[in-house]
């Protein structure tokens, strides 16, 4: 039979340690009647220790049952609320999948249009108009006011400051937009910070405290959809990384979905760096995983969400650069091998392609049938030749919605896969390069 010492041995227990973690459990000033004889055994060889192994191994496992106890009780608790989130969240699901549905008529996709006051100034600074709330309003309002829009935009992602904007005439950016058949949108992360235990560099976004009042009230306001955020590196990234970007995603989209506002899902892998399209694609299929995964785990409801990716390419520095056949064949097989097909609509960011040149990619995506709503959430890509041919005068307005109805027509016809470059008399402006490195808005 093995002697005591064996045995306290065996079960990684000593009375030092034993009494140590006894004194860390109870409160200071409890009354711990063996705190005495514990503290006694402090520094007593083995063998005399060893006869009182049993009091050593009944205060751990008090200790640890306790933790355990805590940390079942914890962790149930988690699931009670991520549950009470479903139902909630169910409670809104015809509101949810009546909104789905609006923005993903065939040929429809999002005008993003949700760059944060500072990043929007540093656009009218680019065509030589002044950051001010009164230039900001008559941007937007020439953005949401172009006739006919609708038709191509279902929805247009706003920055807070749009969705309680007024127009020059004293309406409301919500109801020119409604009345130009267009859903608004919102943006609900309050941008990306320093991640803190991951690789130098790397990012997380922020703003889940208090996201769900602040979702109720975007409702209210009229919003339907809203999006979410944040950036993974291709290489150098961490698992850290990863890990605090589906958690951030999965949390805010069950917290939108209670409130019936459709999330939109995007980690964006950011285009920065010299890697090859399969190292993009490898990374994309990892975070996609995880992500899809952490959802599941929120009781997210796929059937009322969009997908917000990136599509796979290589670096923008890479020497070897992909067709938009080879695009296409990458991002939809590594989609299919990720994505479930209960997600009703995947909404490509541009990235910093040119204008011309996320249409081809779009239009290449769509060359055969997917189980989803394969569209487009452009930004830069639907406003850069817009916002040049306007440079903040009125008179050049209606020249300014003419083409940003040209460029949303064409990403409407490849939606459908029909767009033709030989017929598009396209912009020499629609192929300039709008690739920023360490973008942020």
């Amino acid at each position: 039979m093995p002697s005591k010492v064996t045995s306290a041995a065996l079960l990684g227990v000593s009375a030092y340690g034993a009494a140590k973690a006894f004194d860390a459990f109870v409160a200071p000033g409890q009354t711990r009647p063996q705190t005495e004889r514990a503290s006694q055994l402090r520094g007593r060889p083995a063998e005399q220790a060893a006869d009182t192994h049993s009091w050593a191994i009944g205060a751990a496992v008090a200790v640890a049952g306790a933790g355990l106890a805590r940390s079942a009780k914890r962790g149930a608790q988690a699931k009670t609320e991520r549950a009470a989130t479903a139902l909630h969240a169910h409670a809104k699901k015809d509101v949810l999948l009546a909104t789905v549905k609006a923005l993903t008529q065939p040929g429809k996709g999002l005008l993003a249009m949700d760059e944060s006051n500072k990043t929007c100034g540093l656009r009218l600074a680019s065509v030589g108009v002044e950051n001010t709330e009164l230039n900001r309003m008559r941007w937007r309002e020439l953005l949401l006011g172009t006739k006919g829009l609708g038709q191509y935009c279902g929805g247009a992602i706003l920055f807070e400051e749009t969705l309680y904007q007024a127009t020059t005439n004293g309406s409301t950016m919500v109801k020119l937009m409604t009345d130009n058949g267009i859903i608004p949108g919102i943006k609900v992360d309050t941008g990306l910070c320093q991640l803190e235990g991951g690789l130098p560099g790397e990012m997380w976004c922020m703003g889940l405290s208090g996201l769900k009042e602040r979702t109720d009230k975007f409702f209210e306001q009229g919003a339907r959809f809203a999006k979410w955020r944040t950036t993974i590196r291709v290489r150098n990234h961490s698992q850290l990384a990863i890990a605090e970007a589906a958690h951030g995603l999965a949390h805010y989209a069950s917290i939108c979905q209670s409130s019936g506002l459709v999330p939109i899902i995007e980690p964006e892998i950011l285009l920065d760096g010299e890697h090859t399209i399969d190292e993009t694609l490898a990374v994309f299929e990892e975070v996609w995983a995880t992500v899809v995964k952490t959802m599941a785990d929120f009781h997210v409801m796929f059937e009322g969400i969009m997908l917000k990716p990136s599509m796979v390419t290589p670096g923008k520095e890479c020497k070897d650069q992909a067709t938009p056949e080879k695009v296409a064949e990458y991002t939809l097989g590594a989609l299919k091998r990720r994505i479930p097909p209960a997600v009703p609509a995947i909404m490509f960011l541009s990235g910093g392609q040119s204008e011309v040149e996320a249409t081809l990619n779009l239009n290449a995506l769509n060359q055969s049938p997917n189980p989803w709503h394969v569209s487009f959430s452009y930004a830069r890509a639907l406003q850069n030749t817009t916002l040049k041919t306007w440079a903040g005068k009125d008179e050049n307005k209606a020249a300014a919605q003419a083409k940003l109805l040209l460029r949303a027509q064409a990403n409407s016809k490849a939606q459908m896969g029909k767009y033709d470059p030989a017929t598009a008399q396209e912009d020499a402006m629609a192929t300039e390069q709008m690739y920023v490195k360490n973008y942020v808005y």
